[in-house]
């Protein structure tokens, strides 16, 4: 059963609104602010990208254009031992994700969320997974480039893992040129998941 609570919370800066939900067996909560992708619930492609995902043992993952934080979020609960950094162009979102991380009693040291452009604050790092819900309605361009540049980020056998709805056949057929492989982990209500492996 998924249960999706929405109430406001005042704080000193303003009303934050604060949504909660049930994602792969484990309960999340986020803090979010009007403006934010999917404000007023988690959107279902997320969810749907993070019920299927699959998710290393050990290592690091990426949480791409990290929105307020839920992808990279549920999967440091889902497994502790991961190194999680996210990252977002939007301040707001930045700073929502960092108290969502201490709300869902995360250890910061582990899971970070970082300001800048998709890969640019984490281009000395290597990823065992990349993980988006990319922002369709920011262009196509911005979706090709997270595809694009994710093998220079990943580390061998890693893999890039993508839900989509509108544009999922291009996006399946660019992930098979970049990478030689792609999977569709699950097809439902328009939404594709999919996912490629770096093979060398």
């Amino acid at each position: 059963m998924v249960s999706n609570h929405y109430y406001k919370v005042k704080t000193r800066k303003g009303v934050y609104i604060l949504i909660s939900d049930f994602i792969r067996g484990i309960s999340v909560e986020f803090e979010v602010v009007p403006g934010l992708f999917s404000y007023k619930h988690v959107d279902e492609g997320t969810k749907l990208l993070l019920e299927y995902a699959e998710i290393p043992e050990e290592g690091t993952i990426l949480d791409i254009g990290c929105g307020y934080g839920v992808i990279g979020i549920v999967i440091a609960k889902l497994n502790p031992k991961l190194e999680v950094y996210m990252t977002d162009i939007n301040k707001d979102a930045v700073e929502i994700t960092k108290r969502n991380i201490l709300r869902n009693r995360l250890n910061p040291e582990k899971v970070k969320v970082l300001h800048g452009n998709l890969y640019e604050p984490v281009k000395d790092l290597k990823f065992n997974a990349i993980y988006s819900n990319p922002p369709f309605s920011a262009g196509m361009d911005i979706v090709e480039k997270i595809v694009q540049e994710a093998p220079r980020y990943l580390k061998h056998r890693g893999t890039l893992q993508i839900v989509a709805r509108k544009g999922a056949e291009k996006v399946r057929k660019l992930m098979l040129s970049v990478f030689g492989n792609v999977n569709i982990l699950v097809s439902k209500k328009g939404y594709k998941v999919l996912l490629s492996r770096k093979q060398s």
